[in-house]
């Protein structure tokens, strides 16, 4: 895909996810003025935050496990519809468990969007030009992130709109994103049968749910050491085996443990919960440190978080543009783990009246530092796994980033609440006594500084500046966490394309082998055995392991055939149901081994063999098939005759095949992976479009071309046809569609062209200019007539 196409199917994805992200911020900076006004204490404004992170935490790997099943456009689509529905609920609510439960309705749809804005871009763009797009979704997702609290506290500030204005106003943008995802975003349909892993979705999200309970109440309503304590992890740790045995065992694992065998995948899940924390902690808790220690409007609150937006932005954007052109990404991760870290560290000094040049630098910092680490870990984990894999992979560690931001967030404000109220009596230890007795009678419930007296006010003020400093400091701890895990992270460079992760090989080059295996489909493999340090027995040495396909699962009647360099047949073996052979080799040397089966591609392997016994695995790619349907975008009626072609990640022809009567098609031996699928018709635009083959089955599409129109005729002058005249034509707007020279016989064209009026200037003598209106079936014989200048 173009650059221009790939823009345009992101547009309506990137504004989705711009207001569903908002959704999650833009009640930040007005929410001590939400609570004050539903009536509720600091564990309701807490819960405000963590009931939306709890929601996007637990259904995100549900997400990504059901784009990988289902249509991904109708995912998203339904996604910003289930968001919009919690948004319009949220605006009305009338206490804070009503706020509370629509928020966790908001979650399930952000969820939906923070997965598949990944998971989408994936589908359409390598890895290697991800990071440029990453850019642009990064810079969005921190817009939207540290944009939100800035415009929810203008909104909260405007008398004649109001805090629920904060949850009306993303409605309109969210019905804009599902007009222009419908328009633009035009993703292959793939069906086939499935089984989604509810039970997995139910107790893990379960056990999330339990442990945010635990860390919101421990300290306030039950001690950390608590036969309460005991019950809720305890409960969460039983939940989370659960979850683990089921997913062990279920056809369509929500998260494919087998995943976590990588150590690329399991290194990024761990940062990205650390991540998750720092992200999170400054999202939230600046709104309650700008309004409450400092006395600002929500409005200045969100200005006042500016350097955060700005060090975001920039370092995602440049970051993903640097990483598209160089294809390494590990240093910006170290690097960004350096900066959250610092940046934290901090801003875990600051009090109440600390100058704010200093926050700005320090809120910079982490800014920049969360820009590189983001949208970097997902980067990495994609370019680790195979097509069919890409949607539960991605989610995996948005999930874990969502993770550390929901406990992250519930813990860290019990923890600021107790810092608080600690700080508090410290500081009304030097007061009057009466002081004590109206603090005392504020209880849990968020202060209004403005009816504070002076020295009360003062206390209040310096507590919230060093508790919340407290919190930031913890933080910068979880960064450097992910600081350390990223060091660790092994940077293999970005694919250029993508494809099914292929099975590891070792050891050096392998001896050369006869020109017939040479031209094996499937690159050859060295498995090499160091010599033992005694003698093996005569007779033969066994070479035995198994064969295996998609998932690891066994190629049961497999033909595994053993020769020599030479050419000649030594022995031949057929899989049984477990995929295991055994075949032997005449003696310590150099042999090949083939193995094939109906329904994959075969598989060539050059093996040393020593004088042990040798055990080596076979993996056979599957081949596939695809099929599908070509209609007309405008009626929906088949298109016949249309040609439909299939080539590789190289450009290289793999099938082709025009429509039947009823516009359909079929392919079959088809190798699993990426492929380019193009169609035209006569009287039609042409369509590419990329499609991720199935490891398994038949993938199937649906291709919808649209009407091409087209004008065409011949520029005359006095003498008769004219030669080398230049023709433009230029659409409704004033832009050129096109140009044309004409030949000897004087003709030009233009196809696929879309309906509407468009002016044809031709040149040679004097211009001329005339105009066409097209209506999707083309203009013919449009002649121009040149006169000399003089006439």
């Amino acid at each position: 895909m173009t650059h221009r196409q790939i823009m345009e199917a992101l547009s309506g994805l990137l504004l989705g996810m711009f207001v569903a992200i908002l959704s999650s911020t833009i009640v930040s900076n007005a929410l001590p003025h939400i609570i004050g006004d539903l009536g509720g204490g600091q564990s309701a404004y807490t819960w405000v935050v963590t009931a939306s992170l709890l929601a996007m935490t637990a259904t995100t790997p549900l997400w990504g496990k059901l784009a990988d099943l289902y249509s991904k456009k109708a995912l998203v689509q339904i996604a910003l519809i289930i968001y919009v529905l919690g948004s319009m609920a949220a605006g009305l609510s009338q206490n804070p468990g009503m706020l509370i439960a629509c928020r966790v309705v908001q979650g399930v749809g952000v969820g939906g969007l923070s997965a598949l804005a990944q998971i989408v871009m994936a589908a359409m763009i390598s890895p290697r030009e991800r990071g440029r797009y990453s850019g642009y979704l990064g810079a969005t997702f921190a817009v939207a992130t540290v944009g939100g609290p800035l415009l929810g506290g203008v909104i909260t500030d405007t008398s004649w709109l109001g805090w629920r204005w904060c949850f009306y106003v993303g409605v309109p943008f969210a019905v804009i994103a599902l007009i222009v995802l419908q328009k633009t975003l035009h993703l292959p349909v793939v069906k086939r049968q499935v089984k989604v892993d509810w039970a997995g979705a139910f107790f893990i999200s379960a056990a999330v749910s339990l442990l945010l309970v635990w860390v919101t109440f421990a300290g306030d309503k039950y001690d950390w050491l608590s036969w309460q304590t005991c019950a809720m992890v305890g409960g969460a740790i039983v939940l989370g085996a659960v979850f683990l045995f089921i997913e062990s065992r279920a056809s369509e694992p929500i998260i494919p443990l087998r995943l976590f065998r990588n150590r690329t995948i399991t290194l990024s899940s761990l940062a990205s919960l650390f991540v998750g924390v720092a992200m999170f902690t400054g999202t939230v808790f600046f709104a309650q440190y700008f309004q409450l220690a400092r006395d600002k409007s929500p409005t200045m609150s969100g200005v006042l978080t500016i350097p955060m937006i700005g060090g975001l932005f920039v370092s995602s954007t440049v970051s993903g543009q640097i990483i598209s052109r160089t294809g390494k990404w590990k240093a910006w991760l170290v690097s960004g783990g350096v900066l959250v870290t610092a940046g934290l560290g901090l801003l875990g000094t600051i009090r109440y009246d600390t100058a704010y040049w200093k926050m700005a630098v320090f809120m910079a910092l982490l800014g920049l530092g969360i820009g590189m680490m983001m949208q970097n870990l997902v980067l990495c984990t994609q370019n680790q796994v195979a097509p069919t894999d890409l949607g539960s992979a991605s989610s995996t560690v948005t999930f874990f980033r969502s993770l550390g931001g929901a406990v992250g967030v519930s813990a860290l404000g019990a923890v600021m609440a107790h810092r608080i109220t600690d700080y508090v009596k410290d500081g009304l230890a030097d007061l009057d006594p009466k002081y004590a007795h109206l603090a005392a009678g504020s209880g849990d419930s968020i202060p209004d500084m403005n009816q504070l007296p002076v020295p009360l006010r003062t206390v209040m003020e310096s507590a919230y500046g060093h508790g919340i400093a407290d919190v930031f400091l913890i933080a910068s701890g979880m960064a450097f966490l992910a600081f350390v895990t990223t060091l660790f992270i092994k940077e293999v460079p970005l694919r250029t394309k993508g494809a099914l992760a292929q099975a590891a090989t070792a050891g050096s080059e392998p001896e050369e082998a006869p020109a017939a295996l040479a031209a094996a489909p499937q690159p050859a493999a060295l498995a090499t055995v160091a010599p033992p340090s005694s003698g093996g027995a005569g007779g033969g040495v066994p070479v035995r392991g198994f064969v295996r396909g998609a998932e690891s699962a066994p190629v049961a009647r497999a033909a595994v055939t053993l020769i020599s360099l030479g050419g000649r047949q030594l022995g031949r073996s057929v899989a049984q149901a477990d995929g295991s052979y055994a075949v032997d080799a005449p003696g310590a040397g150099s042999y090949v081994l083939i193995a094939s089966a109906d329904g994959h591609q075969p598989q060539a392997s050059t093996i040393v063999v020593h004088e042990e016994a040798l055990s080596y695995d076979i993996l056979l790619s599957g081949t596939s098939g695809l099929s599908g349907v070509v209609r007309a975008a405008e009626s929906g009626l088949p298109v016949e005759g249309a040609m439909v072609i299939v080539t590789d990640v190289r450009g290289d022809l793999l099938a082709a095949s025009p429509t039947g009567e009823q516009g359909e098609f079929s392919f079959t031996e088809l190798v699993p992976g990426d492929v380019t699928v193009a169609v035209n018709a006569a009287g039609r635009r042409p369509r590419a479009l990329p499609v991720e083959i199935g490891a398994g089955g038949v993938t199937r599409i649906e291709v919808d071309l649209e009407s091409g129109a087209r004008v065409r005729g011949v520029v005359r002058a006095p003498q008769g046809p004219l030669a080398d005249a230049r023709v433009t034509l230029v659409d409704a707007a004033g832009n050129v569609v096109g140009t044309a020279t004409t030949g000897e016989d004087g003709a030009y064209a233009f196809t696929d062209l879309n309906s509407g009026e468009y002016t044809v200037i031709a040149t040679g003598y004097a211009p001329v200019a005339s105009t066409v209106t097209l209506n999707g079936h083309g203009v013919d014989d449009h002649d121009i007539a040149l006169a000399h200048p003089g006439e």
